[in-house]
């Protein structure tokens, strides 16, 4: 499940740092879905490749895996037009797309601007990204842009097979830069 380029090996996850929580009665914690294999799909409501291909993905993969044995969080990670993105704007989102998955909200350091805490913990380049995380609460696959769903269905498939303990590589993430962001047809990078 190594990506191509620069790879390192497996890390503990960092625990999502969200201000609240859409589609479930209680937050979530990683160290509360041990034992399950995580698809942390972050994703901004206006960002192009997120509602044409992550949002739907996550859907489909949220509608075809075991919840007892695949948890899919989607994390709404803002890091620009910060005004128009708030939770009202979010809610309407899930509710106009019909989105069941739990959904966090990015929390920040303060005042809504820059890159939030969840997105700076992973390291992440853009929106959207799909982050697997094994049973034993490790990264496995740190991937930003478009993934086939051939490739993430056999990546949890390779996930949920495992025994607990083992690990293996995730590609190395660059470091966010709020200042230069940008969206296209396949995403939104910082």
């Amino acid at each position: 499940m190594a990506e191509s380029g620069n790879t390192i090996r497996a890390m503990k996850a960092p625990e999502l740092q969200t201000s609240g929580w859409l589609n479930t009665a209680q937050p979530l914690t990683l160290a509360a879905l041990r034992g399950k294999v995580v698809v942390l799909h972050t994703f901004q409501i206006f960002c192009p490749g997120c509602v044409q291909v992550g949002i739907p993905q996550a859907q489909r993969i949220y509608q075809e895996f075991d919840p007892d044995r695949v948890a899919v969080i989607g994390l709404h990670t803002v890091f620009e037009h910060h005004s128009v993105m708030g939770r009202d704007a979010l809610e309407v989102f899930v509710h106009e797309y019909r989105l069941r998955f739990p959904i966090g909200i990015d929390r920040y350091d303060g005042q809504p601007q820059g890159v939030p805490s969840t997105m700076r913990a992973y390291q992440m380049q853009g929106t959207p990204t799909l982050v697997l995380i094994d049973k034993n609460g490790y990264i496995r696959l740190h991937k930003f842009g478009h993934i086939s769903d051939l490739t993430v269905g056999f990546s949890i498939g390779a996930l949920l097979s495992e025994e607990a303990g083992e690990s293996g590589q995730i590609a190395e993430a660059a470091e966010p830069d709020a200042e230069n962001a940008a969206c296209d047809a396949d995403g939104c990078s910082i």
